[in-house]
């Protein structure tokens, strides 16, 4: 595919600096970096953003990540390799990404809340939304796929 935008001209931008400000304040929230990239492979998935899949899953590998865990993401429902705190996370980030068909119902809510604080949920919607916000300007200006280069240290 042909790259429609080169975004990466317009990152002195106001716009662009204002969602690298937002992604930079889910960064340091206080969850886990692991679990973020789970959520951000995932919802770029859903997504068929086939940038983000290839830099999310570059950063998690980067992070330790197994590759077994990250080739399951799409049937995470049926393995055992996540924990519960995982498996909510990763529940939420499908529903609120899909959230013109799912409205997040009660019940994902509460699953999601036994796991963490309320200001970890709202911290967990914003890496969400952030990277939701990341999946359509990349399927919008079809941003090149394959050359990324993961800039983070292994844990």
């Amino acid at each position: 595919m042909e790259t429609r935008v080169d975004s990466a001209k317009y990152r002195s931008g106001a716009l662009y600096t204002a969602m690298l400000q937002l992604q930079q304040a889910v960064e340091t929230s206080g969850l886990e970096h692991s679990l973020l990239e789970l959520v951000k492979i995932r919802a770029s998935q859903i997504n068929g953003c086939a940038y983000c899949i290839d830099m999310h899953t570059k950063d998690a590998r980067a992070l330790g990540e197994t590759e077994q865990r990250i080739y399951a993401l799409n049937a995470w429902q049926e393995t055992p390799f996540y924990t519960e705190r995982e498996r909510a996370a990763l529940e939420w980030s499908e529903t609120v990404t899909r959230i013109s068909e799912t409205r997040v119902p009660d019940d994902v809510y509460e699953r999601v809340r036994a796991q963490f604080s309320e200001e970890e949920m709202v911290a967990l919607t914003f890496a969400v939304a952030v990277i939701n916000n990341w999946n359509r300007l990349a399927v919008s200006f079809r941003a090149p796929v394959g050359t990324y280069q993961s800039q983070r240290a292994a844990v």
